[in-house]
């Protein structure tokens, strides 16, 4: 385990520059996950931490010792990458050991090693089996395992669960995070998919255009997010952000409700609307309203609730959950 310190990092490629002035303390033992939309730099960052990239300016130290020129297998790191890259003719068990073995570690101790990473993640039935033999999470669980074995200081993911199925991604969901309470590790995952981030998190970092919008953890970012961009990403379905007479008469550029905050009946609401479509999950019903005066809205009802396309309905905003931002895009503390 261990703390890692960005202090004050750019990179540029060429003209274009792709982190800007990035400072972060990421604690010992955390599971932090960088989140963003595609180009942000979350994971040129990933790949800065793990020296596959040089720093333009800056400084990166792990437990305070500075690495930023350091060679990558001198930082105590291990990443695993969004594809598997498992070598297709060794079994399970030479792929999790064969970092050990180009080391020259004695066979007895690499043997013990990657016995005990195959049990962690309950690939020992599969260790004589080939890469061909295993579904993709299974697969993925190698390359995890081939990490693990070297006992890094830090655990780098990057979107590591993008080439499997929806329900398969759910499942290893669950095995990573009960994966980082049994090893205890400093973890940094990236990923573009903010579920992925609110579930597997105890601190987010959310990045756009190579700059850090927010750090805080899933429930801080849900409930009181710093910026606009924040609101947007943090949240599915994303907040329902509106300028115009409803911001203003709040004193605002812009105002902000989740879904789940707004009540749905047939009359006696604030605000008057009609259904333009319904989704229907089951569990929950998201109806898209139009709202007279103030625009089109999503709204969350529990359940299969009984509304349907062209009725009209009344919303009623919850007191204490609407969101105010100012001209700047930044979030006004109200009194």
């Amino acid at each position: 385990m261990a703390t890692l310190e960005y202090e004050n990092i750019f990179k540029s490629f060429g003209d274009v520059q792709v982190i800007s002035d990035v400072s972060l303390t990421i604690p010992h033992g955390s599971f932090t996950v960088f989140v963003g939309p595609s180009g942000c730099g979350k994971s040129t960052l990933l790949r800065l931490t793990a020296g596959l990239e040089d720093v333009t300016s800056g400084k990166l130290k792990i437990d305070g010792r500075d690495v930023t020129e350091e060679r990558p297998t001198a930082r105590g790191i291990a990443m695993v990458f969004q594809s598997y890259a498992l070598y297709p003719h060794m079994n399970v068990a030479d792929n999790i050991g064969f970092g050990l073995k180009m080391a020259k570690m004695p066979k007895d101790e690499r043997l013990r090693k990657v016995a005990e990473a195959a049990e962690v993640l309950q690939l020992t039935p599969l260790l004589a089996r080939k890469p061909g033999e295993l579904s993709g999470g299974q697969r993925q669980r190698v390359a995890i395992g081939r990490a693990i074995v070297r006992q890094p200081k830090v655990f780098l993911f990057d979107e590591p669960l993008s080439n499997l199925d929806a329900a398969l991604r759910t499942q290893m969901r669950v095995e990573l995070a009960q994966l980082h309470t049994r090893l205890g590790a400093t973890m940094i995952y990236v990923t573009h998919d903010q579920v992925e981030a609110m579930t597997l998190a105890d601190r987010i970092v959310v990045l756009s255009n190579g700059r850090i919008e927010q750090v805080g953890t899933p429930l801080e970012l849900y409930s009181s997010p710093r910026t606009i961009f924040v609101a947007g990403f943090i949240g599915s379905p994303k907040m329902n952000l509106f300028s115009g007479p409803v911001a203003e008469a709040a004193g605002a550029q812009t105002y902000g409700i989740r879904p789940e905050h707004i009540d749905v009946m047939r009359e006696g609401g604030e605000w008057k609307g009609t259904v333009q479509f319904v989704e229907r999950l089951g569990s929950d019903t998201f109806l898209h309203v139009d709202a007279d005066k103030i625009g089109r809205m999503i709204v969350r009802a529990i359940g299969d609730a009984d509304f349907h396309g062209g009725e009209n309905i009344s919303l009623a905003p919850r007191p204490g959950f609407r969101h105010l931002f100012g001209k700047d895009g930044i979030a006004i503390q109200e009194a």
